[in-house]
């Protein structure tokens, strides 16, 4: 044990091993040449992918979407969102950690090093963290359901759909969650509020990955990444916790930070710092407000047709010029068909729907990769469609990469605003003619919009 002085009243007792200023025995050393060269693995970007990235960004027209795409970097050397990346560059620590030993027997300590580690660390966790806590802030990683998703039977949903659903009909506790994230990574950017960061940070993003584990979501190996940055953070001060909480002993920070000597250093360093804050957090956050208002990137942009948007009874059906009275079992007669705002039609009929699960998360420019209207979802078909307004035709495309081939060339008429009349071709060569007649359907999210706080809503 040994003594500090702290006052000129009164002398504490602690432990020098928590100090930080005293030699480092052999197995801490080892310890550390392992996980330094882990987490800079995981840190540092150097997997080529993420700076083709880099170099794909127009600079001059940044987009939330280009911020995004920098800050959602995890290592994929071995294969795509997996954890063999995670265990891969583990092993090749443990091997160059080894080989360090070897050739660096006689260092005393490397808590300059360390310290720099956790530098790159917090930073890195940061931008992480930024990045997700703008896009629940802003509610856009879970939109509010389309009009296809209201009218799509619960069973017919994964879990992960119905979870994202579930966050998006409440976008107040989604901003809520997004704040929390941002919190943590503000904190991280400050070497004295990191250990609180952590205490925020680790169980949050222990939610969302048990969350992403139970619902079936895609992003469970980035979640449980970011876990290990906020793991790698804590082990810092845990001793120090464990010593203060645990047995209840007066005990010293670790202080231990390089001094800047030269001013270039010090400019540099606060330089860094602004740069930093200016680029990830206010403008991303000003570009990610700008796209919240503007261009949502969970659903297509391009317009549908006109005053058509709602879900619509068919009415009357032909095949190839025969008329199919309705059925729940026929997989042939369509049961009744959405029109979006945006230009997607989705049919619900009897026909089997192979689930695209593919639900990553991804800020996409092209309207035909916004796919998140139809990702975990059965009993309907999406389309694309393009509108030829001179020749009165919608050319539709099957949205589910599992029918690629599914394809309508369709000619429409509107005798009055409830009704459309489609005619034509599937990609089999088959006639089809349809009536569909629009019902006149109220939601619980768009009366409650409609009102605000003036009433409550009647259905």
């Amino acid at each position: 044990m040994a003594t500090v002085n702290l006052s000129k009243d009164a002398q504490f007792q602690y432990d020098a091993s928590l100090s930080g200023h005293r030699h480092w025995n052999n197995t801490e050393k080892t310890a550390f040449r392992i996980s330094s060269i882990y987490f800079f693995l995981l840190a540092f970007p150097l997997d080529w992918k993420y700076y083709k990235t880099v170099f794909s960004i127009n600079w001059l027209d940044l987009h939330y979407r280009d911020f995004f795409n920098l800050a959602h970097y995890s290592p994929e050397f071995f294969a795509e969102n997996s954890f063999l990346n995670l265990i891969g560059l583990l092993v090749v620590a443990i091997i160059g950690g080894l080989v360090w030993g070897v050739v660096d027997k006689e260092k005393k300590d490397y808590n300059t090093l360390y310290y720099w580690i956790r530098v790159l660390v917090r930073y890195r966790l940061a931008l992480g963290l930024i990045a997700y806590g703008l896009i629940k802030f802003f509610p856009l990683q879970s939109p509010l359901p389309s009009i296809s998703n209201l009218n799509t039977q619960y069973g017919d949903f994964t879990d992960w759909k119905i979870f994202a659903l579930t966050l998006g009909v409440v976008p107040g506790y989604q901003s809520f969650l997004g704040l929390i994230e941002l919190l943590g990574g503000l904190l991280f950017l400050n070497r004295k509020t990191t250990s609180i960061a952590t205490l925020i940070i680790i169980p949050f993003t222990g939610n969302v990955f048990v969350s992403n584990l139970a619902y079936g979501g895609g992003e469970a190996v980035y979640s449980f990444y970011l876990i290990l940055l906020a793991l790698y953070l804590f082990t810092f001060d845990a001793p120090r916790f464990y010593s203060l909480l645990g047995l209840e002993k007066p005990t010293i920070p670790n202080r231990f930070h390089p001094t800047y000597e030269a001013k270039w250093q010090q400019y540099g360093r606060l330089g860094l710092k602004v740069f930093f804050i200016f680029f990830f957090v206010v403008l991303f956050g000003f570009k990610t407000r700008n796209g919240y208002l503007h261009d949502p990137y969970q659903y297509p942009n391009a317009p549908g047709l006109s005053k058509a948007a709602g879900i619509y009874n068919v009415a009357e059906f032909k095949f190839n010029d025969k008329v199919l009275p309705y059925s729940p079992i026929d997989p042939v007669r369509w049961k009744d068909v959405v029109f979006e705002n945006w230009a997607t039609l989705s049919i619900r009929s009897n026909r089997p729907v192979i689930i695209d699960s593919t639900n990553v998360e991804e800020i996409n420019e092209n309207d035909a990769d916004r796919v998140y209207e139809f990702l975990g979802t059965a009993d309907r078909h999406y389309y694309s469609y393009k509108i030829d307004e001179a020749k009165q035709v919608l050319n539709l495309e099957n949205r589910n990469k599992h029918y690629a081939s599914d394809k309508f060339q369709l000619r429409y008429s509107r005798p009055d605003s409830a009704t459309i009349l489609l005619s034509g071709l599937n990609s089999d060569g088959d006639s089809v003619a349809v009536r569909l007649e629009k019902i006149d359907k109220k939601y619980l999210q768009t009366e409650i919009k409609k009102l605000g706080r003036r009433g409550s809503p009647k259905l």
